[in-house]
């Protein structure tokens, strides 16, 4: 199904779970997420994909040879999951969660709203 985005927002949410994700740092499509104080629920998941490349001076700090392997399985903090969804209000986003940790304080990922997407008529 080939989704045209209509507007890149990329600004963070909140995702909820009924029932948490077993493994924190490889979340499941979230069932709702709030996103500028309004929730929006997730009627089905279209679409899901992970990107580990490194990004900034996460790419520069692994040896060639480890890069490879990191790409393809992943490492810590590193890593972006992808979902496309479509919401019951009949709208489609994709949403993603980021692995890398903001600070030492704050050690888990965020999700964030990448776009709002047409759907097809």
């Amino acid at each position: 199904m080939d989704l045209i985005p209509i507007s890149f927002i990329d600004e963070p949410i909140q995702a909820g779970f009924d029932s948490p994700p077993l493994l924190e740092k490889k979340p499941t499509c979230p069932q709702h997420f709030i996103w500028r104080g309004q929730t929006y629920t997730v009627a089905e998941c279209l679409a899901e994909w992970v990107d580990n490349r490194r990004r900034g001076r996460m790419a520069r700090n692994m040896r060639p040879e480890h890069a490879e392997r990191a790409q393809r399985v992943g490492s810590w903090g590193v890593g972006r999951y992808f979902f496309r969804v479509r919401s019951a209000d009949q709208r489609a986003f994709e949403i993603y969660y980021d692995r890398a940790p903001q600070d030492a304080a704050d050690r888990k990922g965020k999700w964030f709203l990448r776009a709002e997407l047409r759907l097809p008529a």
